[in-house]
């Protein structure tokens, strides 16, 4: 059981968004960090549960088609707890970017759970709530 595994997994996940440089942000790779039949809840007033593919075509879109670019999230901060073939992160994040070309930046808080399967770790589920 290895934390650096879950480390690199979690960035692979944050990079997912990342289209800083006119880079193509690569949303679909979240059907590889995910389990079938993974969930994802956004809190706050616009509570939503998604499915994996319900989660990844909006911001494809987003991400692609120019209203969001030069954008970027990361971790600023975590704990990780791990136990067996199961493990938890809540982690602060940072994000920025230009939004119908207005620049923004906030954080929040995600929490990711993780599970070993025979491939690897992957992420169960994560949820997130946005301070900013």
């Amino acid at each position: 059981m290895s934390k650096k595994e879950i480390d690199a997994l979690t960035a692979e996940f944050f990079g997912a968004f990342d289209n800083v440089g006119g880079k193509a942000a690569d949303v679909g790779r979240i059907r590889r960090l995910v389990i079938p039949g993974g969930v994802i809840v956004m809190t706050g007033p616009q509570f939503t549960v998604y499915t994996v593919d319900e989660f990844i075509e909006p911001r494809r879109r987003l991400l692609s088609e120019g209203r969001l670019v030069e954008f970027s999230e990361w971790e600023t901060s975590e704990r990780t707890e791990m136990e067996g073939d199961i493990a938890s992160r809540f982690g602060e994040y940072s994000k920025s970017g230009i939004l119908d070309g207005e620049p923004f930046k906030g954080s929040g808080t995600k929490t990711i759970q993780f599970v070993r399967t025979p491939e690897g770790w992957r992420i169960a589920a994560f949820s997130w709530y946005d301070k900013a």
